[in-house]
């Protein structure tokens, strides 16, 4: 096998506007079948030209051709179809975040080891090469010592009747919806994990979801990082971290979508100041990392004990955002 033959679970917009394409292009890869509960799966198949639709999920997993799935359904959704599809021998690559909570994610990890399958979790910006740019220049030292991280998510959700990031039992509200890029941005970049958070949250008026979301981490090392997410603000998708000598700024660092072009600004306290632009387009880069991992046999980048750490961390900002109080992060 020298290449990954991909079914699609749902016609979700992500799947189609973002993740299908990008398997396309992917010179390891290709859409073997697409799969709807909701009547798309023809104009699917007709629309990129997929060999085999099916209108049921279990019957896409049945297909022994298939060698592993993209999984784009509701958050609430994600625990199920992915112990599904490992329990039929299929890799995973499933939407963010992959769970509701850090039990769940464990569980069905579990299940994925238990019957060897690879499975990645969708963060699928850390694959644009402005982040590992950014790491370089931290470890350079041309800012001085990191003392403080801060990222800002945001966008305007205009109608929340029907829609899913409005229903809290399918793991709506702009904690799972955002506020996990920002814990996975602040994870990656300061390479080191959150001992304590402090989160504080704004409801809906007429929907039991957070509309915006502020949260404070202690890190190991003992420095501070932040993060605010929303759905009532205007577009933002920023991260800075701060040294003693100066700053890095990452102007697009989560949706650089149209041309994959990425912006960093360097600011240092000698007034020295300089843009750096970076390109890739980094469903591409991480749809080819994926399929390369899958035929190699080995982890990805993003491993399957990073969602579980993730999710520890969000459970955590959850958990304090609701009962008003910082909450310790303990190892497990």
């Amino acid at each position: 096998m020298n290449t990954v033959k991909w079914g699609v679970l749902s016609g979700a917009e992500i799947a189609v506007k973002q993740v299908i394409p990008a398997i396309l292009n992917a010179p390891n890869a290709e859409v073997a079948a697409v799969a709807s509960e909701s009547g798309k799966e023809a104009k699917l198949k007709e629309q990129f030209h997929v060999p085999k639709a099916y209108s049921s999920y279990k019957d896409l997993l049945n297909d022994s051709e298939i060698d592993a799935v993209y999984i784009p359904l509701p958050n609430g959704l994600h625990a199920k179809w992915v112990q599904e599809a490992a329990k039929h021998k299929k890799h995973v690559l499933c939407e963010k975040p992959a769970a509701l909570t850090y039990q769940e994610a464990i569980e069905m990890i579990q299940v994925c080891e238990e019957n060897n399958v690879i499975f990645m979790e969708s963060f699928m910006y850390q694959f644009h090469p402005q982040h590992n740019r950014v790491k370089e220049l931290i470890q350079s030292g041309e800012i001085g010592e990191v003392k403080h991280m801060n990222t800002d998510l945001s966008f305007v959700l205009h109608s929340l009747e029907g829609n899913i990031r409005a229903d809290r039992s399918l793991g709506g509200g702009s904690l799972y919806d955002l506020g996990c890029y920002q814990i996975h941005a602040i994870r990656m970049i300061l390479g080191e994990e959150p001992v304590r958070v402090f989160g504080m949250e704004q409801l809906y008026d007429s929907y039991d979801v957070d509309q915006a979301a502020a949260v404070t981490m202690e890190m190991e090392s003992g420095l501070l990082a932040s993060f605010n997410c929303s759905m009532n603000m205007a577009g933002r998708q920023t991260y800075e971290v701060v040294g003693t000598k100066g700053k890095v700024r990452v102007l697009k660092a989560y949706v650089p979508h149209e041309d994959g072009i990425g912006k960093i600004i360097i600011d240092r306290e000698d007034g020295h100041r300089r843009e750096e632009i970076l390109e890739g387009y980094f469903y591409d880069i991480g749809i080819e990392h994926l399929s390369a991992s899958i035929l190699d046999g080995r982890e990805p980048v993003n491993t399957a004990e990073n969602t579980i750490r993730n999710m520890h961390v969000l459970e955590a900002c959850l958990t304090s955002m609701q009962e008003k109080q910082p909450v310790d992060i303990t190892t497990k």
